[in-house]
């Protein structure tokens, strides 16, 4: 009975949520020197991007990945498969810039030149154009269904969905040749592979800039993760300075700060209005923040509006807040270990790139042997072994090649013809019988080494070794 009589508890169960509900971020408008560096970067990078598959080269596309031939094209370059070792060096070297960029200045990356921060611009500034500034597009978020909503809602979606269809038409473009791709793309005669390609792209530049914006940087993307093992005390980063900000507080402008008790930040909130993030950055630097700068643009104009100097947020370092050393001395911190080593081994992967590139013969030959017998005695008891040399001719010119082998004393070669011709870009099959009389065979297996040579060009030439077999 005692039990019965008890009186419930007062204290209801408290759900707790796994992930925040998104709350729509309707960034404010914002100029300034960061702001302008973010419109340059997204001229340039998307000039290039949509630009350079029309680019032509030599009658062909400038820039075409070509996989069902298997031939890449860059310019006066042509890659094939066997080249891959190049595409291993150009991420090296992407992984390490990012790195030293990193370890110097932050997230220049994500901040003005990522695709995901890139696009995003570029859809904010329609939806600028069709609804309005942060606050009116508020307004349209709160209002209720109507032909106005309807019409400016619609229209956005339409003018988004363009540039995303043809941000995926060029994607498919760098691999299939643009010009044939538009004359199939109004004719609908895409093929199901290219349509696919297409819309997939469109669709995920549509929901990533227009739908998802901010939750790709905090929750998909791995680089906000660990940015943290890149960054010192000594690394550039958008920081507010509570030293000069704080205790902060709302005054007029005719107000003296200074004889109030007040620092320079007047909590007006413009740094999140601006934020694509969302983040306060006053709240110290957090994972979120994709270093874009638009906090600071926004805070220099409230400083300049209240006659207080610039940089209660701007780009400097932890140590610099701690009062270790002044802003003047940034640069002189810029060198340290972690940007040498970085600087160092850049400098010399890229070097060795470039010069390896600079060197590269345009000739490739794989050796492959007669798989029906190892070696036969021909009538005259000499030793014949059959290979088969495949040879690709990576210049964009016709070259004529002849065939030598060394090795073994008196060793013979026979070919169908003296000299053997190839075409620009041309992978030929070459017959080939090499012939040594068993007196001068030491052994069962014995090292030969082809080499070819082009007859009118002689800085092209390749050496590629195999084996000899006795009987």
């Amino acid at each position: 009975m005692a039990e019965e009589n008890k009186p419930a508890s007062s204290e209801a169960p408290i759900e707790q949520q796994l992930y925040a509900i998104r709350q729509t971020i309707q960034t404010r408008a914002v100029h300034g020197v960061f702001a302008n560096w973010r419109v340059a970067l997204v001229l340039i990078t998307q000039l290039v991007y949509y630009g350079l598959p029309w680019l032509q080269w030599d009658n062909r596309q400038a820039v075409l990945f070509d996989l069902a031939a298997r031939k890449f094209y860059i310019f006066g370059l042509v890659f094939w498969p066997q080249d891959f070792v190049y595409l291993t060096g150009l991420l090296i070297l992407a992984a390490l810039s990012l790195f030293l960029f990193t370890a110097v200045a932050g997230r220049l990356w994500c901040g003005y030149a990522c695709p995901q921060t890139v696009y995003t611009e570029i859809f904010m500034w329609v939806e600028s154009w069709l609804e309005g500034d942060h606050v009116a597009r508020k307004k349209l978020d709160a209002s209720p269904w109507n032909a106005n909503k309807l019409k400016k809602r619609g229209l956005k979606h339409v003018a988004w969905f363009a540039i995303a269809l043809w941000t995926g038409f060029t994607f498919v473009g760098y691999f299939t040749p643009i010009k044939e791709l538009a004359v199939e793309f109004v004719s609908f005669g895409l093929g199901p592979w290219e349509t696919f390609w297409i819309f997939f792209y469109a669709f995920a530049t549509w929901g990533n800039a227009g739908f998802m914006r901010e939750q790709v940087c905090k929750y998909m993307c791995p680089y906000a993760r660990f940015q943290s093992v890149m960054f010192d005390s000594d690394t550039l980063t958008v920081t507010y300075d509570n030293s000069i900000g704080e205790p902060r507080g709302p005054r007029s402008k005719k107000t003296d700060y200074k004889a109030a008790g007040l620092g320079t930040c007047v909590d007006c909130n413009v740094c999140v209005q601006v934020c694509p993030t969302g983040i306060d950055i006053r709240n110290g630097l957090q994972y979120e923040c994709i270093g874009c700068a638009a906090c600071i643009d926004g805070c220099d104009q409230i400083m300049d509006k209240m006659g207080y100097p610039r940089g209660l947020i701007r780009y400097t370092t932890e140590n610099v807040v701690k009062g270790k050393y002044p802003d003047s001395g940034i640069l002189k911190h810029i060198l340290r270990p972690r940007t040498i080593i970085y600087t160092v081994l850049l400098t010399a992967i890229a070097s060795a790139f470039l010069y390896s590139l600079a060197t590269r013969v345009p000739l490739r030959v794989d050796v492959v042997r007669d798989r029906v017998a190892l070696s036969k005695e021909t009538d005259e008891g000499m030793i014949e072994n059959v290979y088969r040399l495949q040879l690709i001719n990576k210049d964009d010119q016709t070259h004529r090649y002849t065939i030598q082998a060394e090795g073994i004393n008196g060793l013979q070669v026979v070919t169908a013809s003296r000299e053997v011709s190839a075409a620009p870009l041309q992978t030929i099959d070459i017959p080939v019988s090499l012939i040594a009389d068993p007196v001068d065979l030491k052994g069962r297996s014995i090292e030969v080494t082809f080499n070819i040579r082009s007859t009118d060009d002689p800085g092209i030439h390749t050496e590629v070794g195999t084996k000899f077999f006795n009987r």
